[in-house]
């Protein structure tokens, strides 16, 4: 099978010849920068500066060599702006906090305080920054910057409307040739990185795209507003679908088939010991949005649809299916009733497991080489069977991630796949 074979069958619940890869094709699925580096170097490939793919986790670019270092088989579409609101376009130097020399785009402002690093949403240094990347540390938060909001007097549409927008010619014209290039010069299986469908999604909440959030925008707030303002909320994301299903038509008539596979969504519904929200509130607030979501994809192409979502999500794992998700990333087994043998058994046939294929919080940055090895071979074996699984790690893998593990997981697949 080619690349682009392999994962359609896999996310079509047939048996591919190997079990696909994805390291580095989203914003889910890729390694710190500062990995990448040591990495290049180990592998003795050439050293230079890593060109971050993603300014947020600052992730670094997968190329081809470490693609085929990896045995990937998906390659990503990426979008026209970063997180932060500025367009992606040239380069300029940035250190990581930890030395690593690395390249952003050259619209990217920022600034450091003390050890700590600011950034501003679309580049104006005029207003106060958005995001801070503390001393020591590999990413950046998103800091609140709404003020108070009154609670007599919600104005969801007015605190909101910054914050979608529908897709600019400029950005079409991209993802057209763009996607035109990577369908006929690669044999990848290609995600379009299209986002802009997650719901309530904790990265976005703040506002770091926008010059003047408003409302409620802290996340404490927005959970208890679930309850307390469940209209706010629907408004919300009434907007934020009706936006979404624009962009999704012109992303259709910019690519058409030549991707597999549409990122919608990248919202956590779970933290490590259970859902954010009750299962009846997700049926109530966004499963209805989530469903018309789908729906278009399915009812207007043959794309896949890809959602991310962190945590124990099993009690809620039926509503994603019935609301038509095909894909769920990362599959921390690692979370509560979330083991993984038990999720094949259940839900195998009816979405496909991309990632679960290590555990990124404790086995690869502080396990040995043999742990690391052993667990991708039994998560291998546990998901691969019969299709309707992509190995990934559980999420990215993050600054100071021993080399050597990174190895032991990538010798384990292609031990597994011989």
């Amino acid at each position: 099978m080619t690349k682009r074979e392999r994962v359609a069958a896999a996310i079509s619940h047939r048996q591919p010849d190997k079990i696909p890869v994805d390291i580095g094709a989203t914003g889910q699925t890729g390694l710190s920068a500062s990995v990448i580096y040591q990495l290049r170097k180990k592998l003795g490939l050439t050293e230079e500066p890593v060109r971050i793919a993603e300014i947020y986790q600052l992730l670094g670019e997968v190329d081809e060599q470490l693609r085929d270092y990896f045995g990937s088989d998906v390659i990503g579409l990426n979008g026209t702006h970063d997180m932060f609101g500025n367009k992606i376009c040239g380069a300029q130097p940035f250190s990581m906090t930890d030395g690593t020399p690395c390249t952003v785009s050259e619209t990217f402002r920022f600034d450091v305080r003390d050890g700590d690093y600011y950034t501003y949403a679309q580049g104006d240094t005029a207003l106060p920054p958005c995001a801070k990347m503390p001393k020591d540390s590999y990413f950046f938060d998103g800091i609140v910057r709404n003020g108070d909001f009154d609670e007599d007097a919600l104005t969801p549409e007015e605190d909101w409307k910054e914050a979608f927008s529908v897709m600019s010619d400029e950005s079409a014209k991209y993802y057209e040739a763009q996607s035109k290039k990577l369908f006929e010069e690669t044999d990848y299986a290609i995600i379009g990185n299209l986002g802009g469908g997650g719901l309530g999604d904790a990265a976005i909440l703040p506002g770091i795209s926008e010059k003047h959030p408003k409302g409620i925008r802290r996340m404490d707030d927005w959970l208890m507003a679930h309850i307390l303002y469940p209209d706010y909320i629907k408004t919300v994301f009434e907007m934020q679908t009706q936006v979404m299903l624009k962009n999704l038509e012109i992303y259709r008539q910019a690519v058409g088939d030549r991707i597999q596979i549409v990122w919608i969504s990248g919202t956590d519904f779970g933290t490590q010991k259970g859902e954010f929200v009750s299962p009846d509130v997700f049926r109530d607030l966004y499963k209805p949005f989530y469903r018309r979501i789908n729906d278009w994809v399915h009812k207007n192409t043959n794309w896949k649809t890809f959602f991310h979502t962190c945590g124990s999500i099993y009690n809620i794992l039926p509503d994603l299916i019935e609301m038509g998700v095909d894909i769920v990333n990362p599959v921390q087994v690692s979370a509560a009733n979330m083991d993984a043998q038990r999720l094949k058994d259940r839900f195998g046939g009816q979405i496909v497991f991309w990632g679960g294929g290590v555990d990124t919080q404790k086995t690869l940055p502080y396990g040995t080489p043999e742990e690391v090895y052993a667990q991708v071979q039994e998560r291998l074996r546990i998901f691969g069977k019969g299709g309707g699984y992509v190995f990934g790690s559980i999420h990215n893998i993050v600054a100071k991630t021993p080399i050597e593990n990174i190895m032991a997981m990538v010798e384990a697949v292609r031990d597994f796949n011989r």
